[in-house]
């Protein structure tokens, strides 16, 4: 059955991928590679920090990571490194996108990589393999990259005037980060920013609202549908907004902040966003329990998304979260909401409580997909059994890339194959009906047609 389900129902599903961190701009400039180095491992500081973590582990050198070396040489380092990776799912990745791009059936080892360098760098001069030609071949109709508020969008608008062309949708989503970051030494400059794009002189948490409001209108007429959010950690502590107007003057003027400065900034700051997301119609995204930058020297040498983050551990953080939503939901100012928790011993407390919450349309919220080091075959049929235990797995959205890179599209095939593997030991074990036309169009909804369906990327404003 899970073959079935996966070569006759899930493989002929198209994408949506609403939330990644390509970058729109390469999109539009639409440039081949000069190598597979480029595009799979490091290219102008950005690249693929899942990659250079296991090549640190394996003794790479920075100098063939993100440092000055030879593409070559780094492309061995990766060969050399993916020898020892059995078991983690950036084996399996890295070995579909070499069948899936670029034809190659290979095992990819010190040993087959010249020969691979060879045959994928002469593919990558092709027009099939620059960034809206992989987009398209890999059947993907919705792309959501990730943006900052203070953002002019200038790719987004010049690839909207190119979507029927192009075959595919690029749309905003809003990444509000360095609006919450006020202990950064650039919290007043960015404020700054956001008043100039908005037209809203930033001088307070009213006029601070003002601001990020006149943004999701900016967003929304360019398709803008989505919003996500990094709660790193999170303590509710409201505030009023005197005290709210005092923190951000101490934050603009460098002054200290106090822990608790930072949770009633942080609590009255997602309130006032969640507000605008329902107001808006849009979904909130929320990306928990992470520990950033542990690594400072690193962090301070090489800037954030360089591999040095990892799971976070506050143990009450799901609660603290519930206690949002209870104050939410009084008011009822709460808006549609995907739930992701780096750390899986939040996933219970999240499903089990999103469930006191489910009213006004389908599956209001959401269990994310299993989410960055959870993004493994446990991970994910622990996600998918949790979200079918606590909730209703087929109005799942499913899977998305959270990859900076345009060869990341088979983790949607790897995300379809756990989930039909999962379906079928139930069937398998007389759970569920042993019905294909049933099991499959749940598949297809999972695959596809629910995030096409509940996103409403496709509706007329």
């Amino acid at each position: 059955m899970a073959k079935k389900l996966f070569h006759d129902h899930a493989s002929k599903m198209p994408i949506i991928d609403f939330h990644c961190h390509l970058d729109p701009k390469e999109i539009y400039e639409n440039k081949n590679y000069d190598n597979i180095t480029d595009i799979w491992i490091y290219q102008n500081g950005f690249g693929d920090h899942y990659k250079w973590r296991l090549m640190r582990a394996n003794g790479v050198p920075e100098k063939l990571i993100t440092g000055d070396g030879d593409d070559y040489d780094k492309f061995m380092a990766w060969a050399g490194t993916i020898e020892k990776a059995i078991g983690n799912p950036l084996y399996e990745w890295t070995h579909l996108e070499l069948r899936r791009f670029f034809g190659i059936n290979d095992v990819f080892n010190r040993k087959s990589a010249p020969a691979i360098w060879k045959k994928a760098n002469e593919l990558l001069k092709t027009d099939d393999f620059k960034p809206r030609s992989l987009i398209r071949n890999s059947d993907v109709k919705v792309v959501c990259t990730t943006d900052d508020p203070a953002s002019d969008l200038k790719y987004h608008k010049l690839l909207k005037k190119e979507e029927d062309q192009n075959g595919f949708k690029v749309l905003p989503a809003m990444r509000p980060d360095k609006a919450f970051n006020l202990q950064a030494d650039t919290y007043d400059e960015y404020l700054g920013q956001l008043a100039d794009v908005s037209d809203v002189k930033v001088t307070s948490f009213k006029t601070l609202v003002a601001a990020l409001k006149q943004r999701f209108e900016y967003f929304r007429s360019l398709g803008g549908k989505l919003s996500d959010h990094g709660l790193n950690f999170f303590h509710y502590v409201p505030a009023t907004e005197g005290e709210m107007d005092a923190i951000i003057e101490k934050a603009r003027s460098n002054q200290p902040l106090s822990d608790t400065d930072v949770d009633k900034y942080q609590t009255m700051l997602v309130e006032a966003l969640m507000k605008l997301n329902k107001e808006f119609g849009w979904t909130m995204q929320f990306h928990m329990n992470a520990t950033r930058n542990a690594n400072k020297p690193m962090f301070k040498q090489y800037g954030p998304d360089g591999g040095f983050d990892s799971m976070g551990t506050q143990p009450d953080l799901a609660q603290e979260f519930m206690k949002l939503l209870i104050e939410m939901q009084t008011h009822n100012e709460l808006p549609r909401m995907i739930l992701y928790s780096l750390n899986p011993n939040d996933w219970m407390q999240l499903a089990t409580g999103m469930g006191d919450f489910q009213q006004d349309g389908v599956q209001k919220i959401q269990l994310g997909a299993a989410w960055w080091f959870n993004d493994t075959f446990d991970g994910m049929k622990r996600q998918l059994t949790i979200m079918a235990e606590q909730s209703l797995l087929p109005n799942f959205v499913g899977m998305l890339t959270d990859s900076r890179s345009f060869l990341s599209y088979p983790r949607h095939e790897y995300f379809r194959r756990v989930l039909c593997n999962v379906i079928g030991e139930w069937e398998a074990r007389g759970q569920v009906p042993d019905d294909e036309d049933y099991l499959g169009k749940i598949v297809e909804d999972i695959s596809y047609n629910n995030a096409h369906d509940q996103f409403g990327f496709f509706d007329k404003d």
